[in-house]
């Protein structure tokens, strides 16, 4: 341990440690499903390394524990000191730029109000207060009919949420669904009353407007803002692009009405500018993009902590071991090898060895000979959360040395499988990663 970072910057530790030796050494087995030598070697490493950097995806945040789960990777680089220093600190896989990105500029179903106060001087308007939906929030208010439009800039929201015949059924409820694409996807396939699909460019093709060739600017995993720029000859000449559709929208609906003067051209630079002086970490926008990528701010990079005590807090945490009855597995859904995100390139997973096909559900040889089923056997996978069931037929089952008691299924196959109201408690992130599930041999041919 680091004990002068731990005195110099950090709160809580004292509970922290009492916490974690009341937590018995059988509990952390059994929850993990690791064995202790193999912990107590990984500990060895981590407590003679210098420098030390923690990655993880939706593997540690679609939880019912998501959020403890991350606040216990950061309390272990607080151990060490690895904040702060180079080479060291926690990095979040957030893979699609949009997911750094939106977030950074207000788009958020709870924006700050320090956010909304400067939107508000920079083009004279006042932005509601009242928090949004987030993607659960909004799936509910969907289906029990209280938001009747759905308007999506991109992305494939039916494959991507959790319980997909939930989901499609608030999508037919809407009054209006309007899908902003590059490509088609099965979400398209299930409407509203009224249903538009509005096909825009792609961010590899060339957007010029006005004869001057635009581009954009995208946020990466380490809080680096790129330039970046279509290099293709669009599909076709009459694409617009995202943000062009949305403005056009905007001066259908208002005019001349209101403070926000849609009729003024369209270029990036404009958009730019009003960023720059709503957004902080990006004065001087244009001119610092034009000179290459540039860091955003971050305070933890520097060591200065935004919290009352000016400090890094650790965390005390309790783990939420789900309960499994007699033959339930924990399953996991999990993405292959051909894939990027909802976006399934192929069927083919050399990751894991599987070929030709996707419905397939990993069990440990072990569990599938306790529960009678031979491997390559087609079996039924049924859910269970707070008495309600739900069925996926006809997935292979695969003998994998995954953990005891546990399977593993791809994304989005099985996620008709996931509970809409199974989430992590904090942050309401659905939980893919932790589904009660039972298999039995499916029936007919």
């Amino acid at each position: 341990m680091d004990r002068d970072f731990i005195d110099q910057y950090t709160a809580g530790f004292e509970a922290f440690r009492d916490a974690v030796e009341q937590t018995s050494w059988s509990s952390i087995v059994a929850g993990s499903g690791v064995d202790r030598a193999t912990i107590d070697a990984t500990a060895e490493w981590i407590a003679r390394a210098k420098r030390m950097v923690v990655l993880w995806c939706l593997g540690l945040t679609q939880h019912p524990n998501g959020v403890e789960n991350v606040q216990q990777v950061v309390n272990l680089l607080l151990l060490g000191g690895h904040i702060g220093r180079p080479g060291t600190g926690p990095i979040c896989v957030r893979g699609h730029s949009n997911v750094q990105g939106d977030r950074t500029m207000g788009i958020w179903e709870r924006p700050h109000a320090e956010f909304l106060d400067a939107l508000d001087r920079e083009f004279g308007i006042r932005a509601p207060r009242q928090s949004g939906y987030d993607t659960v929030e909004s799936l509910h208010a969907m289906y029990e009919r209280r938001a009747k439009v759905f308007f999506a800039i991109s992305g494939n929201l039916l494959s991507a949420a959790p319980d997909t015949q939930y989901a499609a059924e608030a999508f037919t409820r809407c009054r209006l669904t309007v899908q902003v694409s590059t490509k088609i996807n099965r979400g398209h396939l299930v409407t509203s009353q009224t249903a538009l699909i509005l096909p825009c460019l792609g961010r590899a093709e060339r957007d010029v407007r006005g004869g001057s060739e635009q581009f954009a600017t995208a946020e990466d995993t380490m809080g680096i803002v790129n330039p970046s720029r279509g290099n293709e000859r669009p599909t076709s000449q009459e694409l617009l692009s995202e943000v062009e559709i949305i403005v056009r929208l905007a001066r259908a609906t208002f005019g001349d009405r209101g403070p926000v003067d849609w009729k003024s051209p369209l270029e990036n630079d404009r958009i730019r500018d009003h960023i720059a002086r709503v957004i902080p970490g990006f004065a001087n926008f244009n001119a610092r993009i034009r000179g290459g990528p540039f860091y955003l701010p971050n305070g933890a990079r520097e060591r200065v902590f935004n919290t009352p005590s000016g400090k890094a807090v650790f965390s005390v945490c309790t783990a939420r071991e789900p309960e499994l009855g007699p033959g339930e597995l924990l399953m996991t859904t999990v993405r292959s090898h051909d894939q990027f995100n909802t976006t399934v390139y192929g069927l083919n997973d050399r990751y894991r060895g599987v070929y030709r096909g996707r419905r397939v559900v990993f069990v440990h040889p072990g569990d599938l000979a306790e529960l009678g089923i031979v491997p390559g056997q087609w079996v039924d996978i049924t859910s269970h959360f707070k008495g309600e069931k739900r069925v996926a037929r006809r997935f292979e089952a695969v003998a994998y040395p995954i953990a005891r008691r546990s399977a593993a299924t791809y994304f989005p196959e099985a996620n008709v499988l996931v509970p809409v109201g199974s989430v992590a408690a904090r942050s309401n992130q659905p939980a893919h990663k932790c589904v009660r599930i039972t298999l039995e041999a499916s029936k007919g041919p």
